[in-house]
């Protein structure tokens, strides 16, 4: 297994495994995902691959067919009232696919994650992970992750 930075030609392969994490969302809270769709159009894949503040880690095989994907996020509060000045690459989302779940793929692509993180300077890396999703908050805790902050609601 190797990550590399995805590029144009992943686009297709980014689709299906959207669909495949969107699946999982939907499943968990219909009152909030909607069936049948995907987090980013084709032209949005297309301009995120462009934006440098924006990486894409591709997951690959030997025949460079992607197992997984993580969209990553630069995030600064330079100047913030009361946030300190670090930089931080949010993980947006990430995903194996689920014909590959338990390979290890998951903990091979967020060590690169991390590892360019630190590289770039990074303070930390950050994600969100929804709580109809426990198999995902498994593996993140497994991963050493632990929250540092928690978001909550009240349907009305």
């Amino acid at each position: 297994m190797t990550v590399r930075f995805a590029c144009e030609k992943d686009i297709p392969q980014m689709n299906s495994l959207l669909y495949q994490v969107e699946r999982v969302h939907q499943q968990g809270r219909p009152d909030l995902f909607k069936e049948g769709a995907k987090k980013y159009t084709d032209n949005e894949l297309k301009d995120m691959l462009k934006d440098k503040t924006k990486p894409i880690f591709a997951a690959v095989d030997e025949n460079d067919v992607m197992k997984g994907y993580a969209f990553c996020v630069f995030q600064e509060h330079k100047g913030d009232n009361v946030l300190t000045d670090i930089k931080t690459l949010y993980i947006d989302d990430l995903c194996v696919d689920e014909n590959c779940r338990g390979q290890h793929i998951g903990s091979v692509l967020y060590e690169a994650v991390k590892k360019f993180a630190k590289e770039q300077g990074c303070y930390n890396v950050t994600l969100n992970v929804w709580e109809c999703n426990p198999s995902a908050r498994k593996f993140y805790e497994k991963a050493g992750l632990k929250p540092y902050k928690t978001g909550m609601e009240v349907i009305l």
